[in-house]
């Protein structure tokens, strides 16, 4: 049987479409300005975007949003200052034996990222598993993005490096 790249794409798409209408699941983590977050109940009232990674590789994915989505839902170039009301996190997340290293991560971290995403930037330590299950985070080497409403409730998910179609599905859903 031959997998046409629609059937792929349709594959990736159902994958996410269980956690679409859930809740995310409750996630504390510390920002690099040290102010403790937990998601989503301290985000509630505006729309959230969350990218997460567990795994190196998947970091250097996760990287790839760093610009493009501060730019364009929290950097204040003066032409639409107020487009966008948006909670912006990039979660890496350091579980089991590395959560002991995410104090050094951290100041890596502080270290070689760009000052004004620090408040974005939110470390997360502790177990993996619930959110593996819960927002099926199957493949280390990929970073999540999750879309939530005003509410906490997932209503966009996608996974991998940044693309302009990826930025332009969460546009739509925040601008609906």
């Amino acid at each position: 049987m031959k997998i046409t790249a629609a059937l792929i794409a349709l594959l990736a798409v159902s994958a996410f479409s269980f956690q679409v209408g859930e809740s995310f699941p409750s996630l504390k983590g510390e920002t690099m300005n040290d102010k403790t977050i937990t998601l989503p109940s301290d985000c509630k009232g505006k729309f959230t975007i969350v990218c997460m990674a567990y795994s190196e590789d998947a970091e250097n994915d996760l990287k790839t949003w760093f610009t493009p989505a501060y730019e364009k839902f929290i950097a204040k170039t003066g032409l639409m200052d107020d487009a966008f009301d948006v909670n912006l996190y990039f979660v890496p997340m350091f579980t089991g034996v590395k959560a002991a290293a995410a104090g050094a991560a951290k100041k890596q971290i502080v270290k070689d990222t760009d000052p004004t995403l620090h408040p974005h930037v939110l470390l997360y330590k502790g177990d993996l598993d619930a959110y593996k299950k819960s927002l099926k985070m199957d493949d280390k080497k990929k970073p999540y993005i999750f879309l939530l409403d005003k509410t906490g409730k997932i209503i966009y998910a996608t996974s991998g490096a940044f693309s302009e179609e990826k930025m332009d599905a969460i546009d739509d859903k925040i601008t609906d």
